[in-house]
């Protein structure tokens, strides 16, 4: 077996870092559980990041969830009381606008306060900031490529199933 000159570099460097690159373990990922929590155990977050209003209305995806339920889960924390014991309630670190689309559906009395709403439910000892899991959630967001959205738009209306004047202003 030949050695590169480039793996004996990498393999020196992580040796001063105390690193033995042949026997270094594969670490396991541990995913946050998912729950159903009533809508009136939720509530927003002061850490959410999103501040500035931009892209589809509250209103509109309000109407969205009303037509095609909750795509998305809510990431939630439990809320602590002074002596660090969880309350029952859930603060939204991540997912405010869907929350804020869901309480104007409440609010409409097209949603019942206590309908269970898909969470996945970070741990309240994480290490990981709330502030953290909301930027991250805006962050990570790709927007479709026009060309893909463009497919998609005339697949639906191929099969009858796309809003007639989102497809007419994209496809025109």
């Amino acid at each position: 077996m030949r050695v590169t000159g480039s793996e004996i570099g990498r393999v020196a460097s992580g040796a001063r870092r105390g690193e033995d690159l042949m026997t270094k373990a594969v670490q396991k990922i541990t995913l946050s559980p998912s729950r159903d929590i009533p809508f009136d155990k939720l509530a927003l977050s002061q850490c959410n990041v999103r501040r500035i209003k931009a892209g589809v209305s509250v209103e509109e995806l309000a109407e969205d969830i009303a037509r095609r339920g909750l795509l998305q889960s809510l990431s939630v924390r439990p809320v602590l009381d002074d002596d660090g014991t969880e309350t029952g309630k859930f603060e939204i670190p991540a997912g405010g606008r869907r929350f804020q689309a869901l309480s104007l559906l409440v609010k409409q009395k097209r949603l019942a306060k206590i309908t269970p709403i898909p969470c996945i439910v970070r741990d309240a000892a994480s290490d990981i900031l709330a502030e953290d899991d909301s930027l991250a959630e805006d962050m990570q967001r790709v927007a479709l490529h026009p060309l893909d959205q463009f497919r998609a738009f005339v697949a639906l209306r191929d099969k009858g199933q796309t809003d007639a004047e989102i497809a007419a202003a994209f496809l025109a």
